[in-house]
């Protein structure tokens, strides 16, 4: 077992029972702290288990007991992604973490490549059991990926809802409240042209923004025009996008809510290249607080969250609906809006001229 003067691994409870000479059934009891298992025989059992550098079969042990002990996070990757994360998946899986740590749950990453279809890759990922349950992310309007784990009997939970997830967990952040408080304070600010971005893909949190920005339109008797709503990568480089588009507009906005907050950099460099001051010319109105973009001047208006709390939230939210789990987190409900709280900055804090 000695090599080069070290212990080599030894990776079989069958070469640990008989370096004891005990029956595997006992050290494998002993190992697994099964009471019926006397105090000196388990210390001697541990103790030669470190002496000697056991390392326990988990594929072996996993495929007895029909479980991986993983946990799956389903992310795309892509160049837009990774200019966009910010930090906000690793906040996330922090959280994640912490609850799944309590019960000795792994938490791998699932990177589908921004070049495959999400639905082929995660039927793939299904046919390989390679975890026991999973969390979706960058949920579509309509996402067959709800159906393809509810058949499969995976239990699993969303990062974002969807209509193909009307009875299945998920937690969101609350993109339609944050849209309407952000109207709310531009109009109140005397703003009329009032201008969002969204996003240029399908993925359903844009659906819900734009309908939450068209309904708080109507709340003020704001009629809702559509070349107002300008799509754009969720990138700085979109945000570019977003405002040499807005700049284009016969009537231009006086206000501008992004729905990425990395795009108010893009942003604030378009519209000071035409000689246009955030927060003097143009209000403008970012959906989350991000480092990358805190030293904005004028600072910039967002909103603020506990990532690292969503991902508590969203963890228990899946362990609630695994059998092994469900007693330890019961829940009235499985289906989370998660709220933001408003950051005022100077970025939209002038009044116009023509506000009563």
């Amino acid at each position: 077992m000695v090599q080069g003067g070290k212990p080599r691994p030894m990776k079989g409870i069958r070469q640990l029972a008989e370096h004891l000479d005990i029956s595997i059934g006992t050290v494998s009891r002993a190992l697994n702290g099964k009471p019926d298992v006397n105090d000196e025989t388990r210390k001697r059992v541990l103790a030669a288990a470190e002496q000697l550098g056991y390392v326990a079969n988990q594929s072996g042990r996993s495929l007895r007991q029909g479980t991986t002990n993983v946990i799956g996070l389903m992310i795309q990757s892509s160049k837009e992604t990774v200019e966009n994360s910010d930090n906000f998946f690793l906040t996330v899986t922090g959280g994640l973490q912490s609850v799944f740590s309590r019960h000795k749950l792994d938490l791998i990453m699932l990177p589908c490549p921004h070049d495959e279809d999400p639905y082929e890759y995660l039927k793939r990922m299904v046919a390989r059991r390679i975890v026991d349950a999973l969390i979706i992310s960058e949920t579509q309007r309509v996402d067959k990926r709800f159906d393809l784990l509810a058949k499969a009997k995976i239990p699993f939970a969303a990062l974002g809802r969807s209509l193909s997830g009307t009875q299945h967990p998920w937690a969101d952040l609350d993109f339609d409240g944050v849209v309407n408080c952000a109207v709310d304070r531009l109009v109140a600010h005397g703003h009329r042209r009032i201008a969002i971005s969204a996003p240029s893909s399908d993925i359903n949190l844009g659906f819900v923004f734009v309908e939450g920005y068209r309904r708080a339109l109507e709340r003020h008797g704001i009629p809702y025009d559509p070349a107002m709503v300008i799509r754009a990568k969720s990138s700085e480089q979109g945000g570019y996008q977003v405002a040499d588009e807005l700049l284009r507009l016969d009537d231009r906005p006086t206000a501008v809510i992004l729905i990425y907050e990395l795009m108010a950099i893009g942003l604030y460099r378009r519209v000071m290249e035409s000689g246009i001051i955030p927060g003097r010319d143009i209000a403008v109105v970012s959906f989350r607080e991000a480092p990358r973009a805190k030293f904005l001047q004028p600072a910039l208006t967002c909103f603020r969250t506990s990532l690292h709390d969503l991902g508590v939230e969203l963890a228990e939210v899946l362990l609630s609906n695994m059998p092994a789990y469900s007693q330890e987190y019961p829940r009235q409900t499985r289906q989370t809006v998660w709220p933001l709280e408003l950051i005022p900055g100077e970025s939209d804090a002038f009044y116009l001229k023509t506000a009563k």
